[in-house]
């Protein structure tokens, strides 16, 4: 019987091995290794940072929100990933970046600050939020990635470094990583790579959370919306009595507490008559954290609709208009702190958002991917010639260009 159970050791060894063997495996090398996070201060979360935050925040949001479609992103991830690019910057690029990102806070500032703050978003059993970064570079020799950029952003950001080959494998690997770090909420975030991109610098957040108090079969009841256009919708709404009552100018709304007690939701709905997008153009900062800091106990019979929202933007405008400008010029763009290439100058080619969001009965999932693409200039899309059909050829004298040799292939032949 010995014999036996080893042999069944052995095959299942094989087995095993057989199967690993055969199971996709990355293309691109994880630089994490030989880039370990140093340990950092961080900087205590105080009314500065909080303000300079929810300007962003808002601004960002108003700046990206679409007229008659739902909208939803996420600021702290546009943030986050921001910030990752802006330990590149140097100059003028810099200095605009840090106005846009952090207001009155320097870069160096905001990185201690980010570090805390992400720190203390805490990730419990009903109510966790995921955070990640990551950076990917193109493995060629025209490309130098600066050793301190990389650092920095795995000392603050818990940033993993990848050198990939930008191919098809590339996509499927970056898609891969953004679907693990949002739980499946968000499949991809590229379709293709550009043949001028050189980097991308990707943050992802998941967030899934129980209600402090679900809504059980009784408290859900069809009724009527009216949609921007007028229209009436029959929907579910989820009623309930909450004990937050907001109210500011030309608005009134209410706060509903998740499990573990880190997490809320708000609504905020604009006065009969008030049109949601002048409201939102009137919304500043300063005003939403005098709306939350004004927040009165009182009994809110409160109603929710059921709803899911899935939204893409790219915030280019949106960031160039807020006065990050020179990060998107191709000639201006300064990120020497970033890394250089033998093609040209490296920029901000895109910054694309995606979002997702269902709300009902039992609680909230929601997630959010920020890509910022990294382009450099003197490229232009990688061109193919595969020789699989008749062809001329030719053998040339440098100096003249004239060929020495010169013939066809039309089938080939091998001697």
């Amino acid at each position: 019987m010995r014999w036996y159970r080893i042999l069944c050791i052995v095959i299942l060894a094989a087995m095993t091995l057989n199967l690993t063997a055969c199971r996709p495996q990355p293309e691109a090398a994880d630089l994490t290794e030989g880039l370990s996070a140093r340990a950092v201060a961080g900087k205590a979360v105080d009314e500065e940072f909080i303000k300079n935050t929810s300007d962003f925040s808002v601004e960002l949001f108003k700046r990206t929100v679409e007229d008659r479609e739902n909208s939803l992103i996420s600021p702290i991830s546009v943030l986050l990933a921001l910030a990752m690019t802006a330990n590149g910057a140097e100059d003028e690029t810099l200095a605009q970046m840090e106005k846009v990102l952090g207001g009155t806070i320097p870069q160096d500032d905001l990185n201690e600050y980010l570090y805390t703050y992400t720190q203390s978003l805490s990730d419990k059993e009903d109510a966790s939020l995921h955070i990640a970064d990551s950076i990917w570079f193109r493995d060629t020799q025209d490309l130098v990635v600066e050793p301190d950029f990389l650092q920095k952003n795995a000392d603050y950001y818990g940033a993993a470094a990848y050198r990939a080959p930008f191919d098809e494998s590339t996509i499927k690997d970056i898609n891969s990583w953004v679907s693990k770090n949002t739980n499946g909420m968000i499949e991809e975030i590229l379709d293709e790579i550009n043949g001028s991109a050189v980097m991308f610098l990707i943050n992802a957040i998941a967030f899934e959370a129980q209600w402090e108090n679900v809504y059980h079969k009784e408290d859900i009841a069809e009724g009527d919306f009216t949609d921007i256009e007028g229209n009436t919708v029959s929907v579910d709404f989820m009623y309930s009595d909450e004990s937050i009552y907001l109210e500011g100018a030309d608005a009134t709304g209410f706060v509903k507490r998740y499990a573990g007690g880190k997490y809320s939701f708000m609504a905020l709905l604009p006065d009969e008559g008030v049109d949601i997008n002048k409201y939102i153009e009137s919304l500043s900062g300063e005003a939403l954290q005098k709306i939350l800091g004004g927040a009165q106990d009182s009994i809110v019979g409160a109603a929710v609709p059921k709803f899911s929202c899935e939204y893409t933007v790219k915030m280019n405008e949106a960031l160039k208009n807020m006065g990050m400008e020179e990060a998107f010029n191709p000639d201006l763009a300064k990120f020497g702190r970033m890394g250089s290439s033998s093609f040209g100058n490296i920029y901000i080619q895109e910054v694309l958002h995606k979002t997702f969001i269902t709300v009902d009965e039992l609680g909230t999932k929601a997630g959010a991917v920020t890509k910022v693409e990294m382009g450099v200039t003197g490229t232009s899309e990688k061109k193919y010639v595969i020789l699989d059909r008749p062809f001329i050829y030719a053998i040339l004298d440098n100096d003249t260009n004239l060929p020495v040799f010169m013939g066809t292939v039309v089938s080939p032949e091998w001697e």
